[in-house]
């Protein structure tokens, strides 16, 4: 009879195992935080949530980037005090896509990496976690940048509730070792209609004032303390762009100048002059070159 019990309880505390085994479970803190200067946080389908280390973590020099002299000046001097222990703010990048947004975010990585800063991404789908990911890194002596790139939301996500309570000071972001990084070709985040013009209202003297539909949407990017709006580029900008990035692959100046014409001819095909077109026409021209 003993024995038979004994098989029972080892029976239900194999079963409770089990079970726990696929329960989510508190997000913990890596093992070891000198594997990376970039984590990404990663829900698994069984409702783990986890850091983990970026191993190869991409290059990126401040004087690498180019023509965003004025949105630059004004990331480094953020996140120096950020780093430096200063009041600084948390920053929404916005504006033309390929124009060296989440590159600028990396290149500050990778600047100040020596003096205790970190990254972590998170993807719009997990910033529900943010409470938890700011408890595992609030006692740590390292600085981190919450990072969210590409950020934008449809109506009724879930994420939008979550970064914007975040954002307002909740009880779980006063860690002063955490700042939130996000960049967005959308200036207020959300889609925007032109329906939502009729909300607005007007005094008797002409003064506008938007609609609560227009207030809802726009509450989420006020409360960034940084905006840093990114911009087309001219034909002149982007062949300074190709030049810097067909030297850094070797290219002479003479060569840089014949690739001219060709990455003109480039930028017309892709119906865009942006800083990420650069840098593929870059590398397949350079491609091309030592193929040959």
């Amino acid at each position: 009879m003993n024995d038979k019990f004994e098989r029972l309880i080892e029976r239900a505390e194999a079963l409770i195992q089990r079970i726990e085994s696929v329960l989510p479970q508190p997000l913990t803190a890596p093992a070891d935080w000198n594997a990376s200067i970039a984590w990404r946080y990663r829900r698994r389908s069984s409702g783990h949530g986890t850091l983990e280390p970026v191993r190869h973590v991409a290059q990126m020099s401040l004087d690498a980037l180019k023509e965003i002299e004025v949105q630059k000046e004004k990331i480094e001097r953020n996140t120096r005090q950020f780093v430096e222990g200063k009041p600084a703010n948390n920053v929404l990048l916005t504006g033309a896509r390929g124009t060296g947004k989440s590159s600028l975010v990396r290149a500050c990585l990778h600047a100040f990496a020596d003096q205790g800063l970190r990254l972590i991404e998170v993807d719009k789908a997990d910033l529900t976690d943010l409470p938890d990911i700011v408890e595992v890194v609030s006692g740590r002596p390292e600085k981190f940048i919450v990072f969210s790139d590409d950020l934008s939301f449809d109506e009724g996500e879930p994420g939008y509730k979550a970064l914007k309570s975040i954002l307002d000071g909740s009880v779980a972001a006063s860690t002063p070792n955490v700042l939130i990084y996000a960049t967005s070709n959308r200036r207020h985040l959300l889609p925007e209609y032109m329906k939502e013009n009729l909300t607005y209202t007007h005094t008797e003297d002409g003064e506008v004032h938007p609609g609560e539909v227009i207030e809802e949407k726009i509450s989420l990017s006020e409360r960034f303390g940084l905006w840093v709006s990114f911009y087309p580029f001219s034909q002149a900008e982007y062949l300074t762009i190709v030049g810097q990035w067909l030297s850094s692959f070797g290219l002479d100046a003479k060569a840089i100048e014949a690739a001219r014409p060709e990455a003109l001819v480039w930028a017309l095909e892709r119906g865009s002059r942006s800083g990420r077109v650069a840098y593929q026409f870059a590398r397949d021209y350079a491609g091309r070159g030592q193929a040959a």
